[in-house]
């Protein structure tokens, strides 16, 4: 039996979108293959320096380079030992069922299961006809397309019929996911009540993409995510998996963190001809400051979202080169994680769970030590195919669900 080094309380590490962006202060962009080299070297840096997680998205056009994760994974997994590898979006409309399912079990076999994944529906509107998809059916994809991952991951011998694809008669899957334990998958959404349901339906994990909102925004979906997890039987709210996006630059001396990232902040797509840095900072949880001010920020995110599992930063974008890139993940993994980790772990309650890990999740289907197991709920439906899965939610919570969503988007 193979399993990943079984950390305790949180995780910390890095997620990156693949941008290849313009660098405003030498003006050169980088090519794909360097990028692609560099997300390499992030990866095993941010293992050197002790962070516990690496993901990457996944995008199918430029100006990204992410197109195939589970490669770019699989090669980082043969160059590090203890790293968590996800990704920070799979596009479960989009891809088939079969290859996540076949692709992810492979990954987390060759990694010797330091394998998750962030499953989202992707919000990139020609990807779908490239794919041969409607945007205009993204959510009944993700929800059957899940379903059926979640078949084909858990039964040896699957037969299928659904909306989107064709049949399927007596498949197995292969390879089957390493110790008959799947990889922890995490839904990513960053302004859909729906999927927040999904997560909680399946006592998954739920991902908010804590970047560029609100808190009030984020804070809202992940109430939504807890309340439904209790709802479904699988433990208080509290006991719900969240994990959390975050953002930020730093140097030693709080004007020069600020100095060195305006022009990066003024000339980048994402941030560009909209808020000024110091009206972004106030409204979203980007900080731009010193060590301190980071751990300060970070800190206090549990009093707005609870005791939580998974802390990512995003900090390879924008047109950083790579040589600043690595001095921020040194801040990050030298100065500021030891000191949340410490922080966040003071009266954090004893039933909240620590963050999945494979050995974990081994430990539970074994029975090999004290772990939390989901409990069955008698409202929900066993076995699931095309369609809604929310087959027991009664009608008043899929109007609250709706009222959210037109809420949330307006």
């Amino acid at each position: 039996m193979e399993s990943a080094t079984p950390w305790k309380g949180m995780q910390f590490g890095l997620f990156s979108v693949s941008d290849i962006t313009r660098d405003p202060v030498t003006g050169e962009t980088p090519s794909e293959a360097q990028r692609i080299r560099d997300a390499v070297a992030i990866a095993r840096h941010a293992e050197e320096v002790g962070l516990d997680v690496f993901a990457i998205g996944e995008h199918h056009n430029p100006p990204f380079f992410s197109s195939s994760p589970t490669t770019t994974l699989a090669y980082i997994a043969a160059a590090t030992e203890r790293i968590i590898l996800s990704t920070s979006t799979t596009l479960i409309t989009t891809n088939d069922p079969v290859r996540i399912a076949e692709d992810y079990a492979m990954l987390q076999v060759l990694s010797g299961g330091r394998v998750d994944l962030v499953m989202g529906r992707g919000n990139t509107g020609p990807v779908y006809p490239w794919f041969g998809k409607d945007i205009r059916q993204g959510l009944p994809l993700a929800i059957e397309n899940y379903a059926l991952l979640r078949e084909l991951w858990e039964k040896d011998v699957v037969d299928w019929e659904g909306k989107f694809r064709t049949p399927l008669n007596g498949f197995t899957s292969t390879p089957r996911p390493l110790d008959d334990v799947p990889p922890f998958v995490w839904h990513g959404s960053i302004r859909t009540p729906e999927i927040a349901e999904q997560a909680a339906y399946y006592g998954d994990g739920f991902f908010a993409n804590n970047i560029f909102w609100p808190k009030e925004h984020y804070q809202r979906l992940i109430d939504l995510y807890r309340q439904r997890y209790a709802h479904y039987g699988h433990g208080a709210p509290e006991q719900a998996i969240v994990g959390l996006g975050g953002q930020a630059f730093m140097a030693k001396k709080s004007q020069d963190a600020i100095d060195q990232f305006r022009p990066y902040f003024d000339a980048a797509p994402v941030y560009g001809n909209g808020p000024t840095m110091e009206d972004f900072t106030e409204m979203t949880p980007l900080t731009v400051g010193s060590p301190q001010q980071v751990i300060d920020r970070y800190a206090s995110m549990r009093d707005t979202f609870g005791d939580y599992q998974r802390q990512l930063f995003l900090m390879d974008h924008a047109g950083l080169p790579l040589k600043m890139v690595l001095e921020q993940i040194d801040f990050l993994g030298l100065e500021v994680v030891p000191v949340l980790r410490r922080e966040l772990a003071q009266n954090r309650p004893a039933n909240v769970p620590d963050a999945p890990t494979h050995a974990q999740r081994v430990a539970a289907k074994y029975g090999d030590g004290p772990v939390r197991q989901p409990k069955p709920n008698a409202n929900r439906g066993d076995n699931v195919t095309g369609g809604s899965p929310y087959q027991d939610t009664d009608e008043v919570a899929v109007k609250s669900a709706s009222a959210f969503g037109r809420a949330a988007d307006r």
